[in-house]
């Protein structure tokens, strides 16, 4: 049945960015229709399967500072940062008791990022480059003695050797801050529609509304894509092939467990990013006495259905080698998996685009949860017509775009070999005396060239990108092969951007 009433902006997505978002234009305009649509189940949605961890300076990488998108992508981080404790007290305030006070409750400030021999060079590079930056802008933090760290249990063969303790960062409990923003939603009447979105209807190149599953419209004047890696299907039945950079799936999945002897971390505790992934990390959840273990990264182009078993079996793992080798008597109370979207060149999708009314907000990969304050506050700016803030440049993450390069095809290639390398010796690679490295950096050299030859137009992707979604993936059943659905996206991409300039 068609909704005949309408509303003033529709929200697609009930994750912790289409839910901050809703919360925040309904603050700012109280007499605004807003409608929040997603299914109630949210399977595969990336919200409740994360560890909702609280970094900006932990995710520092050696390429943060090397071009102005990731710079700007970096500043976006840092006014996340300080911004999430008035932003968890406004929440509080706005649910009520008692999931205000739960989600309050479950920040747990205090953030340890370890580093030992066993992760490798790209590893080491990262935790200099975050040490360099965590000086450059005074961020309050302390080198530490790892044996100083409580909990900290990991295996004789991989202890750390060096520690940085970063005093404002730290974690929220993704499951209670999803009530509060719910709670909130409710009390500032926000229409919460239950409902899978299956198209953005548009009529004379503006927004009229959403299709939802069972056929039903709800007609809105503008319409906001939250809804992760679905996002991108939603956006191609309004615009052109090649408009936007398309969403890739990064499956990602977590444990949830119950320590059975005294001790464990106080504060999270994580290594940082390297070889093709995240970095390993446990969670402490204060509210519900448990832990979370996080987490896996397997990045590709087709939306897959579930974790898989051997990305799970190096979870429990490197958390157990490196972490806390007690981790083994814990009980299991949970399996968590999520798909993070994540855009074709690494760089959110935020603001609107050229079908008038249509607003993005997604494509952050694993910034989502840490960026939700500011992300939400910049697409009500795009709703209201609000200026941005001064210094804020937002230009980069302008959805309509070309993919972001900031490296060369050559350098991405010679990066990705070495990201390859890291990781094979990451899971337990041991060459003989008389190979070396050469074994891992020419084979995925060779096989990233020839990807390159394939296309008309080769782009210089991000390492952690061409290696798991293009190099070392297997073709998916009943989807075109990487390479090819490479190939097209880029050709569509060149004949639409090279018109619209």
């Amino acid at each position: 049945m068609d909704d005949t009433q309408g509303v003033d902006v529709a929200v697609v997505g009930d994750g912790v960015l289409g839910l901050s978002v809703a919360v925040e234009v309904a603050r700012r305009a109280p007499t605004s229709r807003v409608a929040l649509i997603g299914p109630p189940g949210r399977e595969g949605a990336a919200t409740p399967a994360a560890g909702a961890m609280l970094n900006c300076f932990a995710e520092v990488t050696q390429y943060t500072g090397r071009h102005p998108a990731a710079r700007a992508k970096f500043a976006l981080a840092r006014a996340a940062l300080d911004r999430w404790p008035a932003w968890l007290e406004q929440l509080a305030e706005e649910a009520g008791p008692p999931v205000g006070e739960a989600a309050a409750a479950s920040h747990l400030p205090g953030t340890v990022v370890l580093l030992g021999d066993g992760p490798g060079s790209i590893a080491a590079e990262n935790f200099a480059a975050m040490c360099r930056t965590v000086h450059e802008y005074g961020e309050p933090h302390d080198l530490v003695d790892p044996g100083d760290i409580p909990g900290l249990l990991p295996a004789p063969r991989a202890r750390p050797f060096r520690a940085l303790y970063l005093h404002r960062e730290g974690c929220v409990d993704a499951r209670a801050l999803l009530d509060a923003l719910e709670a909130a939603a409710r009390r500032y009447g926000v229409r919460v529609v239950p409902a899978a979105v299956r198209r953005v209807l548009a009529t004379s190149g503006a927004v009229r509304g959403v299709r939802l599953a069972d056929g039903s419209t709800v007609e809105a004047d503008a319409v906001v894509l939250a809804a992760g890696s679905a996002s991108g299907e939603l956006a191609a039945g309004v615009l052109p092939p090649g408009a936007v950079p398309p969403l890739l799936h990064g499956a990602g999945s977590a444990l949830l467990t119950r320590r059975t002897r005294p001790g464990g971390t106080p504060y999270v505790v994580r290594t940082p990013n390297r070889g093709a992934s995240c970095g390993v990390h446990v969670v402490p959840l204060p509210t519900t006495g448990r832990y979370y273990l996080g987490a896996t990264n397997f990045i590709t182009c087709h939306r897959p259905d579930g974790p898989a078993v051997g990305s799970a079996e190096t979870l429990i793992r490197t958390v157990r080698e490196e972490i806390d080798r007690t981790v083994a008597t814990s009980r299991l109370t949970g399996w968590v998996w999520g798909r993070r979207p994540i855009a074709l060149d690494c760089f959110p999708l935020i603001g609107p685009c050229s079908v008038k009314g249509l607003v993005f907000a997604t494509g952050t990969y694993r910034d989502g949860f840490h960026g939700s304050p500011v992300i939400a506050r910049q697409v009500a700016d795009h709703l209201f017509g609000a200026a941005a803030p001064p210094g804020t440049d937002r230009a980069w993450f302008t959805p309509e775009r070309a993919p972001i390069e900031t490296m060369t095809v050559e350098e991405s290639l010679t990066e990705s070999a070495a990201h390859a390398t890291a990781t094979a010796y990451e899971h337990g690679l041991d060459l003989p005396f008389f190979l070396d490295d050469d074994l891992v950096t020419g084979f995925v050299r060779d096989r990233a060239r020839r990807l390159h030859e394939k296309l008309d137009h080769p782009v210089a992707l991000a390492p952690e990108i061409l290696l798991l979604a293009f190099v070392l993936a297997a073709p998916a059943t009943g989807h075109p092969h990487p390479a090819d659905w490479l190939a097209d996206y880029l050709r569509a991409a060149r004949t639409y951007h090279s018109r619209s300039r």
